[in-house]
């Protein structure tokens, strides 16, 4: 189904069955080797929490989350939003962590991305540089296993020839497919070659209300950052009704640039490879009451 998809939006395009590569290996360099073992996706807050105004006492811990999806332990990843009462700032947050259970304690490998202050570039940073906790704050859409080795869906797309981003031909593959039946995914992929449009969150949350797709876009700082990007999506190919944010995407690298994923800015050259295990499981944890679509992509 995917490499179908793929093909119509990519000049080349292969999805494989494959072991799952040793994640603790470069470039990677998580804290756990795998993405399998009772896969499943949680959605929680959203962007009304940050749009049209922000509301700052939405933290949430990963140890928590682990928890509240069945799975204490969990190696999570995805894309999410800082605490702003750990960091004093707004900023986006690439959550890799193995979260704490009863023998261990947690290990946080993210990565912080905001915008910095001497030159008003990205900043990129490792959390556990400066901070110690699990929090994160307002939204995250995070995919979580057991961490495990096994088997993984591999995909490589070379040469965009469409107008989809590689996350949103996926989703939309996805969708055509299985129609009214929800299909998540999460995991893990490379951009290895060419550039990407990246926003990052400024570090003051907005005073005027964010009311259109426009205000946001003039709020965020968007820059074309270049390859190897390591990113870590998280796609649902329908909402079943829970409000989710259907896909969202965020990434880091060992040159100093990462945050939120939209697109590739070169398609003849680009190149993805990416590692992806079908979620089992999803769960909508503190749902907004009050909602809205604007500045869900």
């Amino acid at each position: 189904v995917l490499q179908k998809g793929l093909k119509e939006n990519f000049a080349d395009a292969q999805v494989s069955v494959v072991d799952c590569p040793d994640l603790t290996k470069e470039p990677f360099n998580f804290p756990a080797k795998g993405i399998c073992g009772k896969p499943r996706i949680a959605d929680v807050g959203g962007v009304p929490y940050l749009i049209p105004l922000v509301q700052k006492e939405k933290v949430y811990d990963l140890n928590t989350v682990a928890k509240d999806i069945e799975l204490p332990g969990a190696f999570i990843l995805g894309a999410g939003a800082v605490s702003s009462k750990v960091l004093g700032i707004n900023a986006e947050l690439i959550p890799i962590v193995q979260t704490k259970s009863e023998k261990k304690p947690a290990v946080n490998a993210s990565y912080v991305a905001q915008i910095n202050p001497a030159d008003k570039g990205c900043l990129l940073e490792k959390y556990s540089s400066k901070y110690t906790d699990c929090e994160f704050g307002l939204l995250a859409n995070l995919y979580a296993s057991e961490g495990q080795p096994g088997k993984v869906i591999e995909v490589k797309a070379n040469g965009r020839t469409g107008e989809l981003n590689f996350v949103s031909c996926l989703r939309q593959t996805l969708e055509k497919h299985y129609g009214e039946k929800p299909v998540g995914m999460g995991g893990t992929f490379i951009i290895q070659k060419g550039k990407a449009k990246i926003h990052v969150m400024p570090p003051e949350f907005s005073a005027c209300p964010l009311n259109t797709d426009e205000d946001v876009n003039n709020w965020l700082k968007f820059f074309e950052m270049k390859a190897p990007l390591i990113c870590q999506p998280v796609i649902v190919s329908r909402d079943p009704g829970f409000d989710l944010r259907v896909e969202h995407t965020h990434c880091f690298s060992h040159h100093g640039e990462g945050g939120h994923y939209h697109h590739d800015t070169s398609p003849d050259s680009v190149q993805y490879l990416g590692y992806f295990q079908p979620a089992e499981l999803l769960f909508r944890i503190d749902r907004p009451q009050e909602t809205h679509l604007v500045g869900r992509d």
